[in-house]
């Protein structure tokens, strides 16, 4: 692995492009790429990563990188997923910009003077919008339509487009991030929760000529799961126990009350209590509201251990005047 901190003087942007059997894509794409990249006053470089590809994705990367010294190749033992290509390719780049890309030709390389213009006025991401998207409007377009708005909706950064796979991000916005599991598709909400300035640009999108999209329906379910984990890491992270004790308290409160008049029932008036289900619902909820307490407390207990040990903060400081 290359050192970021030593190419960082030398390259001012990083275009990093993730790669998974994209063998006959790949020839034009950096043929258009490299163009651009010509046409910029700045320093460039590009890491391509190949995620375990099974076809000659890896031979046509090592060609292009053969021909032009600017071109770092990574290659993955097997697939790993797009979340751990681009956190490859972040750990390896020396920019002090970095751009992202998909590798497959839909994404327009012309557009990245606009991203770098757009990231020049004061902002720290800055995301692709796909407003007019060249895919099948069933199995590709509804999906994203709906997965972006529960996105927007659960998170506090609204854009119209998370999956839009080109987007310009400062190298300290990238060092912050860490990234597990598909979480690629949530950078811009997790960078807006680090105190990131996020905003979003249309841009050119165009149908897909060469191989197969890795993408369908089950993808949105798969969205609202990671979703899940992401708000909750957001949101509650360093503070557990008001999700799991809130929870705990409602559930062993009402079971507790219900207790209580199933008591004086029983105690005062004779109410035979054998056999009534609400009996056994309200012992549940007692029980229950324990237990997601306890998870609570253990929850607090992991995140301090989470934070402590890795010597993770809890805050993230924008200026220091001093």
């Amino acid at each position: 692995m290359s050192d970021p901190a030593a190419n960082a003087a030398a390259v001012d942007l990083s275009v990093v492009v993730p790669f998974y059997e994209e063998e006959q894509a790949i020839d034009a794409f950096f043929d258009e790429l490299l163009g651009v990249l010509d046409r910029l006053p700045l320093r460039a470089e590009v890491v391509a990563i190949d995620d375990g590809s099974g076809d000659g994705t890896f031979a046509r990367l090592a060609g292009v990188r053969e021909r032009d010294p600017r071109v770092k190749v990574i290659r993955f033992r097997r697939n790993f997923g797009q979340t751990a290509g681009l956190a490859a390719g972040f750990a390896n780049a020396g920019g002090a910009v970095i751009v992202t890309m998909d590798g497959d030709l839909q994404n327009d390389p012309a557009d990245i003077p606009r991203l770098l213009a757009k990231l020049d006025e004061g902002y720290d991401v800055v995301s692709g919008w796909r407003h007019q998207r060249q895919d099948d409007a069933l199995t590709r377009v509804l999906p994203s339509r709906i997965a972006n708005g529960i996105i927007s909706s659960a998170t506090h950064v609204k854009l119209h487009d998370y999956g839009c796979g080109i987007k310009a991000y400062r190298r300290e916005i990238t060092a912050s991030l860490k990234l597990y599991g598909e979480m690629h598709r949530f950078l811009p909400a997790i960078a807006g929760d680090l105190g990131a300035r996020v905003a979003e640009i249309p841009v050119n999108h165009r149908p897909r000529t060469l191989g197969r999209s890795k993408y369908g329906l089950s993808r949105t379910v798969r969205v609202v799961l990671d979703l899940m984990t992401v708000k909750f890491l957001s949101d509650f992270s360093t503070r557990p126990i008001q999700v799991f004790g809130l929870a705990g308290l409602l559930a062993a409160g009402v079971g507790g009350v219900m207790m209580l008049v199933l008591g004086i029932e029983r105690i005062f008036f004779g109410v035979e209590l054998a056999g009534r289900p609400i009996v056994l619902l309200a012992i549940l909820l007692v029980v229950t509201g324990l237990q997601f307490i306890t998870f609570g407390l253990l929850g607090e207990m992991l995140a301090r251990t989470y934070h402590e040990s890795q010597g993770k903060p809890i805050y993230v400081i924008r200026d220091l005047l001093a």
